[in-house]
């Protein structure tokens, strides 16, 4: 009497075919991590929040520190940074934390004031 040993399918290449596709797709999606380097807690709003569609630059600002570009700054820095800017009408999202003192405040807008950046616009967490 001959034994009949069980029929089972070989799994390697279907094992192989899912790893090429795993790889496939992690290589061609793009993962778009937002350019937040600080930790803001951002105020209350009860206006709706407005979509924009062209390119902008984020800049963050809290009581020790300043971001662009998601990078932590000194003044200075910033400076050098915001120089850099050739297209004047530029939006800048500003996400300043409530805790943040006045005075940190007013010197932000006094560095973008004079390199001639106006378009401006304060983001704030919309009110529950």
């Amino acid at each position: 009497m001959k034994r009949r040993e069980p029929l089972t399918p070989d799994l390697t290449p279907i094992i192989d075919v899912v790893f090429i596709l795993l790889i496939f797709f992690l290589v061609s999606s793009t993962f778009k991590k937002e350019e937040l380097a600080l930790l803001l807690n951002l105020p209350e709003s009860g206006e709706a929040s407005q979509e924009i569609e062209r390119e902008d630059i984020t800049i963050e600002l809290n009581s020790d520190s300043l971001a662009i570009y998601g990078k932590a700054l000194s003044f200075e820095e910033f400076e050098t940074k915001i120089r850099e800017i050739k297209d004047r009408e530029t939006l800048l999202n500003i996400k300043i934390d409530r805790e943040v003192k006045y005075e940190r405040v007013v010197k932000l807008f006094d560095l973008l004031k004079g390199q001639g950046l106006y378009n401006l616009a304060l983001q704030s967490e919309p009110q529950n």
